[in-house]
């Protein structure tokens, strides 16, 4: 979701399944509802979007989840997306998520197992990559951990480092970024317990505290960060379903985003498969993560979940039914009830913050 005043969503989905490409909606503050202006397949199959500032306006960034993978820029001064400048190839394969940093875009290319850092323009408009830093490893899943496969790239919120979470070698690696030339660097790497194929994380607005989803298996890892040093270290680990709803399952869960409340009270994570989404107490620390609630999500396999800028509307892209839900989300206890939805085939993603400066960074 995007901005106060511009009133704006935008929603990824696969073209080769039949998605849209990148859709604009006005967004109804007062009922969440989504209202559908228009789109655009100017890139192949755009996942994953984020948002940034540019003078005058705001940009609207996309990776292409193609072989070989690319990235765009858009301008979405009027409401409706305009590709700003050229789709520059990321020098990697499936790119599936996708940050600003330090006047970089970079993105996680996923089938390549590789992050990609790709010069900011003056205009918003992007260049081409500057550096590409592969990943090594595997893990005990011989049919997804047979490679790395980075899954999410984020900037700390120190503006310091970079964090990307890879399934494919069940760690996350902190990198250094050099804002001049945009050479990455890998500066330590996490173990995570093995076969839990993490996907994505999410900060605590404390800053000190990282929770790790696993989409291999349903699990939430706590982990506390050290942005000083650029270091993450394992608390814990709580599953994201309550044992009698897994107790006798055939079908398995793979959860796929994970989103904190800004005030640090509510946790929430989307899971396809069992098509809901699982609500978590913090405590004060934000170290102990209590479930307790799931949801359905309004839909088949949740592939995003968004948090509104004012935390009163949560938003499941929910691929396989092809519709975006809208859920009022309980003050008191952080349940979320479902509200609305509007059809988007093939819904994928959309940005998980309002535009914001890039990180001066490292």
């Amino acid at each position: 979701m995007t901005g106060n005043s511009a009133e704006r969503a935008f929603v990824g989905s696969f073209t080769s399944a039949g998605g849209l490409g990148v859709t604009a909606a006005a967004v109804d503050r007062e009922t969440g509802a989504l209202t559908l202006l228009g789109s655009t397949d100017a890139v192949p199959d755009p996942s994953f979007l984020a948002v940034g500032p540019r003078e005058g306006g705001t940009v609207l960034y996309a990776v292409g989840e193609s072989a070989p993978g690319v990235a765009a820029a858009f301008a979405v001064d009027d409401g409706l997306p305009t590709l700003l400048g050229p789709a520059r190839a990321v020098d990697g394969d499936a790119p599936t998520h996708l940050a600003l940093a330090a006047n970089h875009l970079v993105t996680a290319n996923y089938a390549s197992g590789s992050v990609t850092a790709l010069p900011v323009l003056a205009d918003g408009a992007l260049g081409a990559a500057a550096s590409v830093l592969r990943h090594e490893g595997s893990g005990p899943d011989a049919g997804r951990q047979e490679a790395p496969h980075a899954h999410q790239v984020l900037a700390d919120p120190s503006g310091n480092w970079l964090v990307s979470v890879d399934l494919g070698t069940d760690s996350v690696r902190v990198c250094a970024l050099d804002p001049a030339t945009g050479a990455l660097s890998l500066h330590g790497e996490t173990a995570l317990r093995p076969g839990t194929g993490p996907r994505h994380l999410a900060f605590h607005p404390s800053g000190a505290l990282v929770y790790v989803l696993g989409e291999l298996e349903p699990t939430l890892t706590v982990c506390r960060w050290d942005a000083a040093a650029g270091r993450l270290d394992v608390l814990g680990e709580t599953p994201v379903l309550p044992e009698h709803e897994t107790a006798g399952r055939t079908a398995r869960t793979y959860p796929s985003e994970v989103v904190v409340a800004r005030d640090g009270r509510f946790l929430w994570t989307a899971n396809r498969g069992h098509d809901s989404i699982s609500v978590f107490t913090l405590d004060e620390s934000g170290e102990k993560a209590a479930l307790v609630a799931t949801v359905g999500c309004g839909g088949r396999w949740p592939r995003d979940l968004t948090l509104d800028p004012s935390g009163q509307w949560l938003y499941a892209a929910n691929e396989h039914s092809g519709n975006v839900s809208w859920f009022a989300v309980d003050a008191e206890t952080g349940i979320p009830r479902h509200a609305g939805s509007v059809e988007v085939p093939a819904a994928s993603g959309f940005p998980s913050r309002r535009p914001t400066a890039t990180a001066p960074g490292q």
